[in-house]
């Protein structure tokens, strides 16, 4: 175990944790929230603009990079239909705006016996530290770190396929994509077989989405004076599900209407087929079948950060957290878990709640409120996830889903412009969380009329 990572193995200190009253005698209560994703920020922002700045708490975030986008927006970045700076926020600015402190750096440990968190120097891209390890205490902490993809030790896949859980990492593959076809446009010879060939593994949301996004942008770059090429005889896209079906945790339905969609668009759905080996040069599947494939993307299954085994804390096969139905972690009550990392039980439902950016919202509120009844001395209320259904975004093709709670519980299946519309509101709600509805009103009006000429895809 690296020393970073070592945890104190004493007992808890008794140490009285401050509530609302003590905040008069100049004793705040120090909330520390670490990792500034969907959940962490809405958080933190909504605790900053209520306790922090009446001067009822101490709100900290703990984040290693420097701006924020919502996940659900990776794959039209890495398809080049989106430009990362029309939609990234920066934590300082949001920090100073709605009365938190930001602090940059990597969870390193924790110091569970003095309520103690360890944060990693920060390095910048020519190897100078910007900042030293540093220890901060927290009365109340919340780990909201998300998930990373997990490659299930596939062989090459770390090496050959781009995953998709930051924006760096969409950003690299669009690159990868263009120069792939300014490359194939230039070069003498004719375009090998799999050489402007992309094999998305994994038919969740993500890999769906961004199947049927790169089946236009692709083409616009290509219409962009790289005459050599022809989309329809240079350019497949593979979608490759180890499921016998796309979407394999949504309504079958959505996925059957999904799959034709895709096939129209002469996008190959491979189902049933399980990766075995990823190669520079493409895929090989269980059975020995190569798929040939120079740019390959890596979206099936996700996992906790393999840190958060190291911190003391109970954690699942797959690296999530153990939390309680109050949201707090099996072995310390004064530390929370929520979105992606937390593995909260879900009566009924075996798997308990889904990893899925609608709970990591729900969990966000419930904190919020968990947060204030801590302050306040009263018992905390179990979470209890709401599935309001499912939207899935064909780019400009389609959008189609399933909203649940209609007809007396059951869900309605939706398409066309209305669905579009609800995906729409989704990341309109993200927006209202972190800037206010006003806000987000705006910013969407200014989307929707005050464009500027542009290329319609990302060309450099």
């Amino acid at each position: 175990m690296p020393d970073s990572l070592v945890v104190e193995s004493s007992a808890l200190l008794d140490r009285p944790i401050p509530g609302r009253r003590d905040a008069q005698a100049g004793r705040l209560h120090e909330i520390v929230v670490v990792g500034g994703g969907a959940a962490g920020l809405e958080l933190v922002t909504k605790l900053g603009d209520t306790l922090g700045r009446r001067g009822q708490a101490r709100v900290t975030l703990v984040e290693k990079s420097r701006t924020h986008i919502w996940k659900p927006l990776l794959h039209a970045i890495a398809a080049g239909g989106m430009r990362r700076s029309q939609h990234e926020l920066n934590y300082l600015a949001q920090a100073r705006w709605h009365h938190f402190t930001c602090r940059l750096g990597a969870l390193a440990g924790l110091d569970l016996a003095r309520r103690e968190i360890k944060i990693a120097a920060t390095i910048d891209d020519e190897g100078r530290e910007v900042t030293p390890p540093r220890t901060f205490p927290y009365d109340t902490l919340v780990i909201a770190v998300g998930s990373v993809t997990n490659d299930f030790g596939t062989p090459g896949a770390a090496e050959f396929a781009v995953p998709l859980e930051t924006p760096e990492q969409a950003t690299r593959f669009n690159k990868r994509m263009v120069n792939a076809c300014l490359r194939a446009n230039a070069q003498p010879e004719p375009v090998r077989p799999g050489q402007l060939h992309v094999a998305i593994i994994g038919a969740g949301a993500t890999g769906t989405e961004l199947a049927a996004e790169l089946h236009r942008t692709v083409r616009e770059v290509v219409a962009y004076g790289m005459t050599r090429l022809d989309p329809e005889r240079d350019i497949k896209i593979i979608l490759i599900e180890a499921a016998p079906r796309i979407l394999p945790a949504l309504p079958e339905r959505m996925s059957a209407s999904t799959t034709e969609l895709l096939e129209r668009l002469n996008i190959q759905v491979r189902t049933g087929a399980k990766v075995a080996e990823v190669r520079v040069d493409g895929v090989v599947l269980d059975g020995g079948e190569f798929i040939p494939s120079e740019l390959v993307v890596w979206s099936a299954g996700v996992k906790g950060p393999d840190f958060l085994k190291e911190l003391g804390l109970e954690v699942n096969r797959i690296n999530q957290l153990v939390v309680e139905q109050t949201l707090q972690t099996t072995r310390d009550p004064n530390v929370f878990a929520i979105g992606d990392c937390a593995a909260c039980p879900r009566e009924g439902f075996p798997q308990g709640v889904p990893p899925r950016a609608q709970a990591a919202h729900q969990m966000a509120d419930h904190m919020a409120e968990q947060v204030n009844r801590r302050l306040d001395g009263q018992p905390l209320k179990p979470f209890v996830y709401r599935d309001f259904g499912s939207l899935v975004s064909l780019g400009r093709y389609s959008t189609m889903g399933n909203l649940m709670g209609f007809a007396v519980g059951r869900g309605m299946f939706i398409e066309g412009y209305f669905a579009r519309m609800m995906y729409r509101s989704l990341y309109a709600m993200h927006q209202a969380k972190l800037h206010g509805s006003r806000s987000a009103l705006w910013q969407l009006l200014v989307g929707n009329f005050a464009r500027r000429p542009e290329p319609g895809v990302k060309l450099h």
